[in-house]
């Protein structure tokens, strides 16, 4: 799209956002997500709970099956409609990729079992049938994502081996396993059957003294910002059992089709597509997939599908809401798709989308008061495949819905001869009045359950389960500086949370292994889930601002392993250290900036523990006189430990996450350096709770000497905003062109400061106040998210309510019951 063009829509936007809307809105323009952006599919649009991973076409093009997050779905193309949902079976669950369908059967990777067979039975009603294991050589599963068919074999990627399976179909065997290049994730057959091309989506092994990062077991090349290098193609001889070429691509290549003598390659971390000869993996060409080359990261292209009446290429661009049109070796529009499209396939003149998140956290029953941010509604479309003509139309209207000219705006340089210094700058690199950004990162809140009790925000009081005596100090906050109440996480779990809340982005590994986590679980651990952009302390040093971490992406053990939550509560009361603390960061590029005393994720830590710990290297700053530009600080104890039998109770450990936060909050505004700091303060993601609005929204504090007093700001933010507000007063360019379209905070600030420190409250709740030993809640706390939050959601809400009815309305079709009986915490 020409920049003139975009920049004149910035200007008709700008009208639009004034509403500000919360997200679940339904209106001219479709439904605003979370990202803030508005979606509004082409065509004709089906709905089903979960997320779309993967889809093709029947060969007489009548059915289209779509694997899921929860199994397949059977769907007549003809009238539209899902004739059939076969959910996964016991043990099963879906990978990132992988689904083919040969004759009467379809064939779909798993991310444990490894390759399942559905076929259809009497009536027409579809079953899975036979398996066949494809097990790692370490007893886990190899992650089988894309298979290819030729006959009766199969060729398999094998994402946690590095390498291929070639099966027998026909005995259920697998006949060789052939390495190849790190996390294979597409494949492709030769029409013969006897050549293979993997998408390798961590490209080349290393090579000896190379740069490293683990991961899954596998080292990754990587860069000093500990992402990948590199993404490659390879070619294999399946009767060697050889790799016989390899090719380098863009990065993270998830998808390979082969037509004629041509293969395609999706580069989900490139925002392109690759264009090699298959003879000898030549590239032909490299084709941008955006709306505007002066973009940053942010098209996502990770599936694409092929129009075999003419060539046309289809290509699913997540993080643009919709499918590039590549018509003469070039990008010619985009057709609009629902929230990060997944998956596509084309016949008969139709192009079908599948979208993962597609209307955002909507499922459940009509009418419903509140969703849970697990209510995944996903979208599925037939369109019409458009000529020229109607492309553009449709490109106008995907480049709107997607705020591209939002995204060019915050590209624009800065003003020569702008005013003097404000909170927010209106572009990068104007001056701004604050010098220290402070970023508090927390776990897993919504915004009812703290905030629900506050009369003069939009909240509702019965789903608030840590109300103002729990937690003093957020509402005290809320209360003296402003309350966001239309404020929302861009992300679901702490996998994607965390990289939303640190890259302003997600990836095409996250958004598609949300089905389940076997390959991995990022938190910074995963150079194959990073984003290609800088993490937001990358940004600020390469501008030369000075950054300090405490705790984010820290994995921390205890010394002795096995001391408990008191005896480390017991050393701060007495101000020993007996118990000592083990950091483990494996993202080499951050640890250099990271506080090595300060414990990260573990929650036999209290989180005032922590903040003696940062305190101590503040008051240190202040006697010098000199502190960073940019502190991050983990605050995680709000995820609590559910009823675990001995530690402190749900809501002991919301009274520590606050007390330490109003600590925090107190001694930097008593400090010589609150005249010119600006405190953030949110949740990754909102994951163990529910929302009278939306499962995404969720708790944003913004403290500083220039922060409205008083106020509810009920404008539209997000983690984006948090974001691109904090890029704006350190002079950092936005790192993604979703946090670029993220509108920034000036509805929070005034230029008139008010120098007023806060005074921390003290907690009215016992900090080890512990769940009884009866309880009986043995879960596993040891890393986040290994407890499934349906069933932590519901601990938590006995936890506070007793025997209140559960809100179940809000878990979404699997939420699943969970016995009361015995736990002995009713009122």
């Amino acid at each position: 799209m020409p920049k003139r063009l975009a920049l004149s829509l910035a200007l008709s936007l700008a009208a639009l956002w004034a509403g500000e809307p919360p997200v679940g809105a339904r209106g001219a323009r479709g439904v605003r997500v979370a990202t803030g952006q508005w979606v509004e599919p082409a065509g004709d649009v089906l709905t089903f709970p979960g997320r779309a991973i993967d889809m093709a076409l029947s060969e007489d093009g009548a059915t289209l099956f779509v694997k899921t997050d929860r199994g397949l779905l059977v769907v007549d193309t003809g009238g539209w409609r899902v004739r059939q949902s076969l959910a996964w079976g016991r043990g099963d669950s879906a990978s990132m990729h992988g689904l083919a369908v040969d004759g009467g059967r379809v064939w779909v990777t798993t991310g444990k079992a490894g390759l399942l067979e559905a076929a259809p039975g009497a009536a027409g009603v579809w079953a899975w049938g036979r398996r066949i294991a494809l097990a790692a050589r370490d007893g886990k599963s190899a992650y089988p994502c894309g298979v290819a068919l030729a006959g009766t074999r199969a060729v398999v990627a094998l994402g946690r081996e590095n390498a291929v399976a070639v099966l027998d179909l026909a005995a259920g065997s697998e006949l060789a396993r052939i390495p190849v290049g790190v996390a294979p994730c597409g494949v492709a057959l030769s029409a013969d059957g006897s050549t293979a091309f993997v998408a390798n989506w961590g490209g080349r092994r290393p090579a000896p003294g190379q740069r490293t990062m683990a991961s899954a077991g596998s080292p990754v090349a990587v860069d000093e910002g500990d992402r990948p290098l590199a993404g490659t193609v390879s070619r294999v001889d399946l009767a060697r059992g050889a790799v016989t070429g390899e090719a380098e691509v863009g990065l993270h290549p998830c998808q390979v089709l082969l037509e004629g003598g041509t293969l395609s390659v999706a580069n989900a971390n490139s925002d392109s597509v690759t264009v090699l000869a298959a003879a000898d993996l030549r590239v032909i060409r490299t084709v941008p997939v955006t709306p505007d080359p002066g973009l940053p990261f942010g098209s996502i292209v990770n599936a694409l599908a092929l129009d075999p009446r003419d060539g046309t290429l289809f290509a699913a661009s997540g993080g643009t809401n919709a499918v590039g049109v590549i018509r003469g070796g070039a990008c010619a529009g985009f057709v609009p798709a629902g929230w990060f499209p997944s998956c596509v396939a084309a016949g008969n003149g139709r192009l079908y989308i599948g979208s993962a998140r597609g209307l955002g956290s909507r499922e459940g029953r009509p009418g419903a008061k509140g969703w849970s941010v697990r209510s995944e509604q996903g979208t599925l479309q037939r369109v019409a495949i458009p000529a020229d003509g109607a492309l553009r139309t449709l490109t106008r209207r995907a480049t709107d819905l997607a705020q591209v000219p939002r995204s060019l705006e915050a590209m624009l340089p800065a003003r020569k001869g702008s005013r003097g210094p404000v909170p927010v700058p209106r572009r990068a690199g104007e001056p701004s009045v604050f010098r220290h950004v402070v970023y508090v990162i927390k776990e897993n809140r919504t915004y009812d359950q703290v905030f629900g009790d506050l009369p003069q925000g939009d909240g509702d009081p019965s789903l608030c389960i840590y109300p103002r005596e729990v937690t003093p100090n957020h509402h005290a906050l809320a209360e003296q500086f402003v309350l966001l109440d239309n404020y929302y996480c861009n992300g679901v779990v702490s996998a994607d949370g965390h990289q939303w809340a640190t890259q302003g982005i997600t990836t095409a590994y996250t958004e598609k292994t949300a089905g389940d986590w076997t390959r991995s679980y990022d938190l910074g651990t995963d150079p194959l889930a990073f984003a290609p952009t800088p993490f937001l302390w990358d940004s600020a040093l390469l501008r030369g601002r000075s950054f300090r971490n405490f705790g984010e992406f820290d994995f921390t053990t205890l010394e002795p392993p096995l001391a408990t939550w008191q005896d480390v509560y017991a050393d701060h009361l007495g101000g020993t250290r007996k118990v000592g603390f083990r950091p483990s960061m494996p993202t080499e590029s951050l640890r250099r900036h990271t506080a090595p005393d300060y414990p990260g994720w573990n929650t036999r830590i209290p989180d005032v523990v922590r903040v003696e710990r940062f305190l101590a290297e503040f008051r240190e700053c202040e006697r010098k006189g000199a502190w960073q530009d940019l502190v991050v600080v983990y605050l995680p104890q709000d995820h609590t430990r559910g009823l675990t039998p001995g530690a402190p109770t749900p809501r002991a450990h919301l009274a520590d996450n606050d007390l330490a936060l109003g600590r925090l909050v107190e001694a930097i505004s008593h400090s010589r350096f609150w005249k010119d700091t600006c405190i953030f303060v949110n949740e990754d993601d909102p994951q163990d709770g529910f929302d009278h609005v939306d499962g995404h929204r969720s708790l944003c504090l913004v403290v500083s000497p220039y922060t409205l007093r008083g106020r509810v700001v009920s404008r539209f933010y997000n983690q984006g905003s948090v974001l691109h507000t904090m890029e704006r007063m350190l002079g950092l360019p936005p790192m993604t062109r979703l946090d670029g379209a993220a509108p920034t905070m000036e509805g929070c600030f005034t230029r008139r400061p008010d120098f007023t420190p806060y005074t921390a409250l003290p907690s009215r709740v016992p900090l080890d106040e512990v769940n009884p030993r009866r309880t009986g809640a043995l879960l596993d706390f040891s890393r986040p998210d290994t407890v499934p939050d349906d069933e932590l959601n519901r601990l938590l809400w006995f936890a506070a309510r007793g025997d209140a009815p559960y809100p179940a309305w809000f878990a979404g079709a699997h939420g699943k019951g969970l016995a009361r009986k015995g736990l002995g915490l009713g009122k």
